[in-house]
């Protein structure tokens, strides 16, 4: 039987949702917060019930999308909890069959973090990362060379640890130590926000640099049909990442630090090479391995998530691989995991229930973009839907699953490559440095040091940055992405 949702059933979830939100009678702060997401609830069950063409599935998914939405956007609810909640909320009411909920552990993607995050963990277990960050920081002169170089060791780290968070949770203690031999107090603030900035905006280097983008891939291959490789996400965003993590560089050395600053010299501890270790040459040797294959995958279809899994079982066999299996399990963050088959769920239901095709329909009918003949039209409202995004959704991955169906559906109506729209829309979707809360990245920067950035420090480098993002999205468009075919 079909469920539909009436007041009454508005009125129960409005109530639970009452219920299960953090609130402190003492805090002024958490009854705002309380009333915003109430007030945001309602508004989204009222104007669901309006349009009578709306599907009662399409409504029930954007009902349960929304819903997420609010409670991750106001409420410290974590985030997996939210997504499985949501997606609990689906099946019980009909929006989905439990077989779909079920089947959502299964795929590629999940399959894929498992392995990203067995590397990660085999990296820091053996120390490959401290290694490489040391030899380069060990080189650092002066503040303004010792901001270069970091620039340029994180850059390549989004290919060998899967998540922003992790990221940075790696190369929070190389911050500590080299923090200890800068005794200007406006220079570590500067430095400390300089690495979850150029953690952030390198993330599209790679595929396997934030889940957003393993959630895109599969909603592109199941709208589309279309599949884009490892070897040319690295092709069209390796160039861009790098390119913005200077830019971001220089932006952060010109707004926080005086010429003076920059020019201060700094006694580092020299770093002394040592052979690598057993495990480390095994990690290593994994690691190319597993590139080769990667980029070479339309020679012998082995997916990405096949690689990867390929690569986590030889670094944890017995007697060969550098990390116990338990070990390895540990390293993994089944929250994320969760997270991801969860907000995997709701992105599929979006497009099934035909969820995306109605809001397409009527939400981008509003801005006329169905009708715009120039592709100079399309990138420019697709960059500004994508680059403000995390102003209203904070997490990466929902954010991917949310906006990517009906990205794609644009460009199946508009008759353009949807290729081109699910990179660019992502890349969009991963710049998120206007508020600490919009990134874990910036808030372990964040919380973690008595001398880290202020907010406003972030609003000032966003400011600045927004623009430079948009001209650079622009730029590479009809450049470098022109002639490497990622265009419209």
């Amino acid at each position: 039987m079909k469920t539909t949702l009436d007041e009454a059933t508005f009125t129960y979830v409005s109530h639970l949702f009452k219920r299960i939100v953090p609130y402190k009678s003492s805090s002024s702060r958490s009854k705002w917060k309380v009333l915003l997401a109430t007030v945001l609830l309602l508004v989204a069950a009222i104007t669901l019930s309006l349009p009578s063409d709306l599907p009662v599935p399409a409504r029930l998914t954007i009902f349960a999308f929304l819903l997420a939405g609010v409670l991750w956007s106001t409420t410290s609810i974590n985030a997996g909890y939210v997504a499985l909640s949501s997606v609990i909320l689906l099946l019980l009411s009909g929006g989905i069959p439990q077989e779909e909920f079920f089947k959502s552990l299964g795929s590629d993607v999940v399959w894929l973090m498992i392995g990203a995050f067995v590397l990660g963990g085999a990296v820091k277990e053996t120390g490959l990362a401290v290694r490489l960050t040391q030899a380069v920081v060990s080189k650092a002169r002066s503040v303004s060379s010792l901001f270069w170089m970091l620039t340029s060791v994180l850059i390549p780290l989004s290919f060998l640890i899967p998540s922003t968070s992790g990221r940075a949770a790696v190369t929070y203690p190389i911050f500590r130590s080299i923090s200890n031999v800068v005794d200007d107090k406006q220079t570590r603030r500067a430095l400390c926000l300089l690495m979850p900035t150029i953690i952030l905006v390198s993330t599209i280097a790679s595929l396997t640099g934030a889940g957003s983008h393993l959630i895109a891939k599969d909603l592109l291959e199941e709208i589309t049909k279309q599949h884009i490789s490892f070897g040319q996400w690295v092709l069209y965003g390796l160039p861009f990442g790098a390119v913005a993590s200077y830019a971001s560089c220089w932006v952060i050395m010109r707004l926080f630090l005086d010429k003076k600053r920059l020019q201060h010299q700094l006694k580092i501890t020299q770093f002394t090479p040592e052979p690598l270790s057993s495990n480390e040459r095994k990690t290593l040797f994994i690691i190319l391995l597993m590139f080769g294959l990667w980029l070479t995958e339309t020679w012998h279809g082995l997916e990405t998530a096949t690689v990867i899994v390929i690569g986590a079982l030889l670094l944890t066999a017995p007697n060969i691989g550098v990390m116990k299996w338990k070990d390895a399990v540990k390293a993994i963050s089944w929250n994320l995991i969760l997270f991801v088959a969860a907000t995997h769920v709701l992105g599929h239901s979006l497009v099934t229930s035909g969820a995306s095709k109605w809001i397409l329909e009527h939400i981008f009918d509003l801005s006329d973009i169905n009708s715009a003949g120039s592709r100079l039209i399309i990138l420019l409202v697709l960059t500004i839907i994508s680059l403000t995004s995390h102003l209203y959704m904070t997490s990466h991955t929902a954010r991917a699953a949310a906006l990517v169906p009906p990205l794609l559906y644009l460009a199946i109506s508009l008759d353009v490559n949807p290729v081109a729209v699910m990179f660019l829309s992502t890349l969009g979707m991963d710049y998120c440095l206007t508020f600490p809360v919009s990134s874990k990245a910036l808030m372990v920067y964040r919380d973690m040091d008595e001398e880290s950035f202020r907010p406003k420090d972030l609003l000032r480098l966003s400011a600045v940055m927004i623009p430079i993002h948009f001209g650079l999205i622009v730029l590479f468009y009809y450049t470098w992405w022109n002639w490497v075919g990622l265009s419209f």
